[in-house]
């Protein structure tokens, strides 16, 4: 069993220093003499709807299908050899 003096015996004793030491809770504390910037501001997130997002991406995912779909379907007539030129719109008032 360790008795308490042979435990203080191993540790070791802090080193003295030539600073005196302050006492915080006195009025007469010196304040900080370093001075800096205040923190920045924070900026607001701004969440938006999630099902606006959801929304909004079904709309682009559906025209991004089209899109493709329209330029597949131009590309393989043309390679057939159908062209839309051979068509004349005409208006009549």
């Amino acid at each position: 069993m360790v008795t308490d003096a042979a435990l203080h015996a191993c540790m070791a004793s802090p080193l003295a220093t030539g600073k005196q030491t302050v006492n915080l809770a006195s009025k007469g504390a010196p304040g900080s003499r370093i001075r800096r910037d205040p923190p920045p501001k924070v900026k607001e997130v701004v969440v938006s709807d999630p099902e606006e997002h959801d929304r909004r991406n079904a709309v682009i995912g559906i025209l991004a299908f089209t899109l493709a779909l329209v330029v597949i379907i131009l590309g393989v007539s043309s390679f057939a050899g159908w062209t839309p030129r051979e068509y004349t719109i005409r208006i009549e008032n």
